[in-house]
């Protein structure tokens, strides 16, 4: 499965993730205080282990950071 990743294209072995299974991969350590966006559309963390990614999604990670 190839997926664009922040505008990096990644090809993935299964063809079946999710959005939390993704988020495992590629940021396994710090999954609090991020954003997630597919196809420009933000998806609400309850969603995260059911919604489906397909094939060429455009996904967004945004991370929250603290400063003033």
């Amino acid at each position: 499965m190839e997926l664009k990743i922040n505008n990096q294209t990644k090809q993935f072995a299964n063809d079946s993730l999710t959005v939390q299974a993704l988020l495992d991969l590629e940021i396994p350590e710090k999954q609090n205080g991020i954003a997630l966006a597919v196809n420009n559309t933000v998806i609400p963390k309850s969603s995260w282990n059911s919604h489906p990614l397909k094939e060429t999604d455009d996904i967004l990670i945004i991370s929250a950071t603290q400063g003033g």
